[in-house]
């Protein structure tokens, strides 16, 4: 069987930002590509999974690479995982960008990578000096320990004020034009759609597990320790159909943050993730909200629901771990169905699926349900049809009172808006409708129109006498 996604490889020309931790890389990367999308902290480590953005400078586009800060001990989590992805992420790279601070001075850690980018195929690497402020610290950059790394003369710049970085993007648009790429240009290749999807669910649900097998790579760091995960990552996938011509997708597959309830998160590093976590996923068209299948419905869950419906998201509701229960049948998935209806009874719109980040089963139906939400989000139904369905639901089941003692009467219907479909309902003078009776006209919608996996609302407007 043919595979139908695969990860979205950018021919731009790609540079990674490298160096020990704590010497402002992320602080740079967010500079350069004009948006606070890594997250900026004091904390060592604050980095840990590779995060990639686009610069775009004198009509040019790089694709840049923000990797993890590098100590080379065993002091800092992950430290083994961040090496690894380092050195992905410079292997891949057109040019490197060797961060170092120009305050501090060369430690032993800029040894230890100098010695791994020697052993890397020739490319481009520029000595970045970061943190020179002033005239002072641009002097320290005279010492002898700058060019016992043997990558030449140290370009001094300020990542915090933006001092020299124009200058150093200068000398990157010099450079790739002598690079030379052999890959397969597939940026004008055209396109079904394309949307934005992301991951969203309390801690250690699975999130990452899951986005690693969507993206089709072990991109982000998978663990069982609490909040591994810190800032959105991002990576685009394109999905071909198995109609035949049918043209790919572009989806961007968003992972973010656990989020946990507001009372347990303290000031600080956890709070800022989970608020680009929160930002990300109500900007994003789709959200798959990842539960965990090995225990019940949590408070927190209910929450992150009831936020994912606020903001009018299409759902899709992933149960994981899947491959760890004990009871596989058919009536233990229905059980497990029933249940997250009853404590999620405000996503009750939301397909269900059964599936595994760590084996990966059930990963490949994602797809096709993420195709089928996507363009149920964007139906816009003609006057006619609605002004049809009006007078059939009616006719079915005639409308319910609300307040007051008149009877209700229906005057007309219109779609006003999509991403997600709004509707008015005009209400006749003096009269109002039981809010049963809306529900059961979003159900007639939804099963008529097949508004699949998205939220309906309906406005109600009163007719003047």
């Amino acid at each position: 069987m043919t595979k139908q996604y695969t990860q979205e490889k950018r021919t731009l020309p790609t540079i990674a930002l490298v160096g020990r931790v704590n010497v402002g890389k992320s602080t740079l990367f967010n500079k350069l590509i004009e948006s606070p999308k890594a997250i900026i902290s004091d904390v060592p480590g604050t980095t840990r999974t590779n995060n990639e953005g686009l610069i775009i400078w004198r009509g040019e586009e790089f694709r840049i690479i923000d990797t993890g800060g590098l100590t080379f001990t065993d002091d800092i989590p992950f430290e083994k995982e961040i090496l690894e992805q380092s050195k992905a992420a410079m292997k891949e790279a057109d040019i490197i960008l060797f961060v170092t601070d120009a305050q501090t001075g060369i430690l032993p850690q800029e040894h230890e990578l100098a010695k791994h980018l020697r052993r890397i195929e020739q490319k481009p690497v520029i000595l970045i000096a970061n943190k020179a402020d002033n005239k002072k610290h641009e002097r320290n950059l005279t010492d002898a320990a700058w060019y016992k790394l043997g990558l030449g003369e140290p370009f001094p710049l300020s990542a915090a004020s933006g001092k020299n970085t124009g200058d150093l993007l200068d000398i990157i648009v010099d450079l790739t034009k002598h690079v030379k790429r052999s890959k397969v240009k597939e940026d004008g290749v055209s396109v079904n759609a394309s949307f934005s999807v992301t991951l969203i669910g309390k801690p250690n649900v699975g999130k990452s597990s899951l986005f690693n097998k969507l993206i089709g790579e072990d991109k982000v760091i998978v663990s069982d320790i609490p909040h591994t995960t810190r800032e959105p990552h991002d990576t685009e996938v394109m999905y071909t159909p198995e109609q035949a011509e049918a043209l790919p997708y572009r989806i961007t597959f968003i992972d973010t943050a656990g989020i946990r309830r507001k009372a347990k998160v303290g000031k600080g590093l956890e709070r800022e993730s989970i608020h680009k976590s929160i930002d990300a996923s109500t900007k994003a068209d789709i959200a798959l909200f990842v539960i965990d299948g090995t225990e019940e419905i949590s408070t927190q869950d209910m929450q992150l629901g009831g936020l994912l419906e606020r903001h009018a998201k299409s759902v899709i509701i992933l149960l994981n771990k899947w491959d760890l229960s004990d009871d596989k049948a058919d009536n233990k998935r229905n059980e497990i169905k029933t249940m997250i209806a009853q404590y999620l009874p405000h996503l009750n719109f939301a397909p269900i699926l059964l599936v595994s980040g760590k084996t990966g089963y059930g990963v490949h139906k994602i797809f096709p349900e993420l195709i089928h939400a996507w363009h149920a989000r964007q139906i816009a139904v003609p006057v006619k049809a609605l002004e049809s369905f009006l007078k059939t639901a009616t006719s079915a089941h005639a409308p319910s009172r609300g307040k007051g003692t008149r009877h209700p009467k229906l005057m007309g219907i219109r779609q006003i808006g999509t991403a997600p479909p709004v509707f008015e309902i005009f209400v006749k003078f003096r009269t109002s409708v039981h809010r049963s009776y809306i529900n059961y006209l979003e159900n007639r919608l939804r099963e008529q129109f097949d508004f699949y996996a998205v939220p309906i609302i309906i406005k109600l407007t009163k007719m003047k006498r």
